[in-house]
């Protein structure tokens, strides 16, 4: 039988790094497990139960594609209304929204900025539509590097990628950082996907947008999963120019259909829970973690903001690091799977404190190796 051949597309992209871990990992009893990122606590009790009478009042059915009318009311409420029809759609997670930005954006041989490190999904999915990600190099504070983005920018550069806060850093952007980005971008002409999944988790100052500055052309994508644990039910939304979500929605029409339905009844519920508490105990734990890896000699950048940590290895490569991690049944990710970079690596500290403590304590043995 002959072997099936495959698209291009499919020897471009890589199986995700997380996964990998995961794999090697799959043979430990009671592993120390700060690599997975999503909260350690449960969607508030409220949620659920809305969701609940979502199933059993027969709400079940497809919504229309760019979502509820009412969800998208209320979201649009939570920006003050700035939105006008058609510029906003509700979308199956940040994941779903990034996947139909960039197929309404990215030709092939089209160029993407993206920051290095990144969120995996930047780069895989620039791949797959055939485009070129071109790399911002963040390294070693995270901050925006302003001039060495311009001078990436090119006739073929189409959009930019901002996250803030960050995953795998936890870097949150400034008010400054963000104007002078803005106005770089006018310039040139250029699209920002910002990506806020983390929006609340902002522990030193208040959170800005690039969108507060560049409105016209920044596609905003935010979401539920990170901010109240619905991580397994896909709701998020993405708000911008009226052109560019139409032709999301177009494409939603046959890839997603609509977000899940049960879902975008639970998440009107979810815009009026009070996350605030769980946010104060992330704090604790970022300082917590931080404190731990300074004692014990790791040279880290103090993460503003999401539930990660992005420490250079004292030894080694990130992989061969992370491999006597695990053999000391602590997971934890290689940085190559956010970056070019081979250097460090990323702790999720959406954990609990015994966890982060256990991690610690490996941690502060295997930096004297």
């Amino acid at each position: 039988m002959s072997k099936i051949k495959l698209a291009a597309r499919a020897g471009k992209t890589d199986i995700s790094g997380i996964r990998k871990v995961f794999d090697l990992a799959a043979g430990l009893k009671n592993p120390i497990n700060l690599s997975i990122g999503q909260p350690d606590f449960d969607v508030p009790e409220t949620i659920r139960q809305k969701a609940c009478e979502a199933i059993n009042g027969k709400l079940n059915s497809y919504t229309p594609t760019q979502g509820r009318a009412d969800l998208l009311a209320a979201l649009n409420a939570k920006h003050g209304n700035n939105y006008q029809s058609g510029e906003m759609i509700i979308t199956s997670a940040v994941s779903g929204g990034l996947n139909l930005s960039f197929l309404a954006l990215l030709d092939e041989g089209d160029e993407v900025l993206i920051p290095d490190p990144y969120f995996v999904m930047y780069k895989q999915l620039a791949l797959m539509m055939g485009a070129k990600p071109v790399y911002y190099d963040t390294y070693p504070d995270w901050k925006l590097p302003l001039e060495k983005i311009e001078s990436l920018i090119t006739s073929k550069t189409k959009a930019i990628v901002i996250g803030s806060p960050s995953n795998p850093t936890g870097v949150v952007y400034s008010a400054d950082e963000l104007k002078a980005l803005a106005t770089i971008l006018d310039k040139h002409d250029i699209i920002a996907i910002s990506d806020e999944i983390y929006d609340i988790f902002c522990y030193d100052q208040e959170f800005a947008s690039i969108a507060d500055y560049y409105r016209d052309r920044t596609l905003l994508l935010k979401g539920f999963s990170k901010s109240h644990a619905m991580t397994g039910w896909r709701l998020g939304y993405a708000a911008g120019p009226k052109e560019l979500v139409q032709t999301m929605a177009k494409f939603q029409q046959f890839t997603f259909v609509c977000a899940p339905s049960i879902a975008q009844y639970a998440g009107l519920e979810a815009l009026n829970v009070d996350m605030g508490k769980y946010v104060a105990e992330y704090k604790l734990k970022r300082d917590k973690i931080y404190n731990g890896l300074i004692g014990h000699g790791y040279t880290v950048e103090k993460p503003g903001g999401a539930f990660y940590i992005f420490p250079q290895v004292p030894w080694g490569t990130d992989e061969e690091f992370v491999a006597k991690c695990i053999e000391n049944q602590l997971l934890v990710i290689p940085g190559s799977v956010f970056s070019e970079k081979h250097t460090h690596f990323r702790i999720s500290y959406a954990a609990s404190e015994e966890t982060i403590e256990r991690g610690l304590e490996v941690l502060g043995k295997l930096v004297k190796q």
